[in-house]
């Protein structure tokens, strides 16, 4: 499997956990609008090594979950801004353009130091 994406969480915002019961969390660079900031997780801006697309794998420090769907926008705005959402509930469409979808699994906890990739 090749390397699509490789980045580790730098910082969390107070609320990061908002969002754990709909299974979902927020990443985003360092420029997060201050509506967003204290629900983000915050990591570098990084490219991309190749295009995100459904089948690849997401890997949090060593648990896997396969991707089911990808937002028209999401790896854009992963590249630019260090923005995506994962939502951990196997949907086949995207409904939000900037986020990415994995099998329908509990949501791995996140801290400083997680390593976040992408596998394909």
């Amino acid at each position: 499997m090749s390397l699509v994406y490789e980045n580790k969480i730098i910082g969390a915002g107070d609320m990061v956990s908002a969002f754990q019961g709909e299974k979902m969390f927020i990443l985003f660079g360092d420029n997060a609008p201050d509506t967003l900031k204290d629900f983000c997780y915050t990591i570098d801006i990084k490219d991309t090594n190749k295009e995100i697309t459904v089948g690849q794998i997401l890997d949090i420090d060593g648990n896997k979950f396969e991707i089911t769907a990808v937002g028209n926008v999401a790896e854009k705005n992963l590249t630019s801004l260090g923005h995506m959402t994962v939502v951990f509930d196997g949907a086949k469409e995207a409904s939000l353009p900037g986020s990415i979808y994995v099998e329908n699994a509990d949501m791995p906890e996140l801290k400083i130091g997680t390593i976040i990739k992408i596998e394909g």
